[in-house]
């Protein structure tokens, strides 16, 4: 759940962003890690790192210092989460689309198997675009007890 930078010339880490904190829905983000370099808004060229999750969030960070960039909702059905705070960098949850003992949860989107899970993409520098395949399933969440 954790998007982590190492300098390559040392092996240290240098930084880590937890997507997914106490992840209720087994989204286990192993999906590609798409690195380019872009100009931001301001003009200035920046190496990126984006990574479409299991949990509907498309994650940009700046590769060279992990600063969180953008968090954006693969599409608008993304449920689990209301938004990511960019200040810092947790997701607002909708409590309705969450986990619990006491509730049971429909059509929490996506579902377990995620939006994008473990395909293959790719960048055209050129166009500046991303292209990724994506699933449209939810899920309801139903608690029980175990002896």
């Amino acid at each position: 759940m954790t998007i982590w930078g190492r300098d390559a010339d040392t092996g240290k880490a240098k930084f880590g962003y937890q997507k997914t904190p106490h992840d209720e829905w087994d989204y286990a983000g192993v999906n590609v890690m798409i690195l380019s370099e872009q100009t931001d808004k301001a003009g200035k060229k920046r190496k990126l790192l984006t990574h479409p999750d299991r949990n509907g969030i498309v994650y940009t960070l700046d590769r060279e210092n992990g600063d969180l960039i953008s968090a954006n909702k693969l599409d608008d059905t993304v449920n689990w989460v209301k938004q990511v705070d960019l200040k810092t960098g947790l997701p607002v949850r909708d409590p309705e689309f969450g986990t619990r003992m006491d509730h049971k949860g429909k059509e929490i989107c996506p579902s377990a198997m995620g939006y994008h899970n473990q395909g293959h993409d790719s960048y055209d520098p050129t166009k500046e675009l991303f292209f990724m395949g994506i699933n449209h399933i939810c899920m309801d969440w139903e608690p029980f007890m175990l002896p």
